[in-house]
């Protein structure tokens, strides 16, 4: 995606590329920030129940910068996982 983004001119704006839906902030979630987050750094199934048991539900988040031209954007959608 980072390759990609490059390409066509953008920046990625953000450091994961999603979070769980949830309690705000996604930060605090579980006490467990990685886990959190769709990152490299999260080696657990984003198919799982969190600590209270409850089905995590994930949001796919791209966040795509141009800091030439001082604009951006974000593109959100619910992941089915199913």
């Amino acid at each position: 995606m980072e390759r990609l983004a490059r390409e066509a001119g953008w920046e990625i704006g953000i450091w994961h590329a999603g979070h769980l839906v949830g309690e705000f902030p996604h930060e605090v979630n579980d006490g467990a920030k990685a886990e959190s987050y769709i990152t490299p750094e999260n080696d657990t199934p984003l198919r799982r129940t969190d600590k209270a048991g409850r089905t995590c539900h994930w949001i796919l988040e791209i966040h795509l910068v141009d800091r030439a031209r001082g604009f951006g954007g974000f593109y959100e959608q619910l992941l089915d996982l199913a």
